[in-house]
């Protein structure tokens, strides 16, 4: 199965994708960890990458889908994976059909995860305080500003990607705001599994 996963930080596709992760046996993708490996291996669209990054440049729309293309290759990801974080915007989501297409692939299932912002910004804030009264390290994100910015940004940039997957008939969506293990069920009852 090939999965996408759509929704704002803090919706819950991370711990999702680990469970979907267990239960189908395919990887998750995450563009930064496949852009380090490419960089790394010296593939030639690492290559591109690494010189982009030496420049501070961010790296463009055709070499992340390059690298995507490059991973899904690998026989770990051959019976699918889930993509969590990518595609950010329509022209990369075009891109990616493009290069499936060319592959002869297709996607299963674009899954979004629909919240209340308000309460997702509530959410965070009890997440920080939880962390913060067992002694631990409050993660940078979880800061409210930091993440009303994120938020900001996905609304501007990502939120677009509904549209353009429900033209295509492939945009299912679960509620993000309700229990872990019932966003686990209505996945299941999404990909039939």
């Amino acid at each position: 199965m090939r999965i996408i996963l759509l929704g704002p930080p803090g919706a819950g596709k991370g711990t999702q994708a680990v469970r979907l992760v267990e239960r189908l046996g395919i990887p998750q993708l995450s563009t930064g960890d496949m852009l380090r490996t490419a960089v790394a291996a010296g593939t030639p669209v690492g290559l591109k990458a690494k010189a982009v990054m030496d420049r501070g440049d961010l790296v463009s729309d055709d070499i992340v889908v390059g690298i995507i293309a490059d991973r899904i290759e690998e026989q770990d990801a051959k019976a699918g994976f889930i993509l969590d974080g990518f595609p950010r915007t329509v022209a990369q989501a075009e891109a990616f059909d493009s290069m499936l297409a060319d592959k002869s692939l297709k996607l299963d299932a674009v899954i979004e995860f629909k919240v209340n912002e308000a309460e997702l910004v509530e959410r965070i804030v009890r997440r920080a305080k939880d962390t913060e009264a067992r002694g631990e390290p409050v993660r940078k994100d979880d800061n409210p500003e930091v993440f009303k910015t994120r938020l900001e940004a996905y609304r501007n940039q990502t939120a677009p990607l509904s549209a353009y997957y429900e033209r295509t008939g492939i945009l299912k969506t679960v509620d993000g705001m309700k229990p872990i293990d019932d966003v686990t069920q209505a996945i299941k009852g999404i990909l039939g599994r």
